[in-house]
């Protein structure tokens, strides 16, 4: 199995690391990072200005390329420009959660929309912050939840969020609500910083990915690139169609 694995936090990230290593289990692995940290950028994509991309020394028989732009263009550079096939492309470990409405600005996630556009299989990681180690052997039994259960038979790319201190249980999960949200701080009379803080509200419904991630479960979550509301489609058609 040739698989790719990326990042948003950087090619110099433990999770990507600790990742990549362990996708060596698995099959040939490639690494394509961003070269310096690219949190929050979505799905973006640089198409205005001419891209770096420079072999990286990674060790353990591991080739490797950082790339000056955002993750997705990691992915876009491992698959259309190096004109490879993969069978897997994994995404992070993150250095924090991306759940609920936080993967609309994640790059982690994004990676594996755009997986999904490849027609390639995907999986993004994350966790709590630098719990990279820990978490390594819960890669194994997240791997196993999946291919057991034979997840990608119904979907070809999950979300998967690792708890600060897991009780050793995998749930199938749902896109919760809002889990982080900013503040836009004044510096001086030109500049703001962007201040992130919690507005997560403890719940216990454990079909969403923000409970039951905060209740000690390890969260596998469906995705999905299609972004219209298909129930309101359906509700709407009916109605213009009574009209004409």
């Amino acid at each position: 199995m040739r698989i790719l694995v990326t990042n948003d936090d950087g090619i110099q990230s433990e999770g990507l690391r600790t990742l990549a290593v362990w996708a060596k289990k698995l099959g040939d692995v490639t690494v394509c990072a961003p070269k310096k940290q690219q949190s929050a950028k979505s799905h973006a994509i640089c198409i205005h200005s001419p891209i770096e991309v420079c072999k990286y020394e990674f060790g353990e028989n591991i080739t490797a390329y950082s790339v000056d732009s955002t993750p997705v263009d990691c992915v876009r550079f491992a698959t259309i420009g190096l004109q490879q096939e993969y069978d897997l492309i994994l995404s992070g470990i993150n250095n924090g959660y991306n759940l609920g409405e936080d993967i609309l600005y994640s790059g982690t996630v994004a990676n594996i929309f755009e997986a999904r556009l490849r027609n390639v299989r995907g999986i993004a990681f994350s966790t709590e912050h630098d719990k990279f180690l820990s978490d390594a052997c819960y890669l194994d039994l997240v791997y196993d939840f999946i291919t057991r259960n034979k997840l990608f038979d119904y979907n070809t790319i999950y979300n998967v969020n690792i708890p600060d201190i897991p009780n050793g249980k995998i749930l199938l999960t749902r896109q919760g609500g809002a889990y982080f949200t900013d503040e836009f701080v004044k510096l001086d009379d030109t500049h703001y910083d962007q201040r992130g803080y919690s507005v997560y509200e403890f719940g216990t419904n454990l079909e969403l990915d923000t409970d039951a991630t905060m209740n000690g479960y390890v969260s596998v979550t469906p995705l999905s690139v299609i972004r219209d509301d298909r129930e309101a489609f359906n509700k709407l058609i009916k109605i213009i169609s009574k009209t004409k």
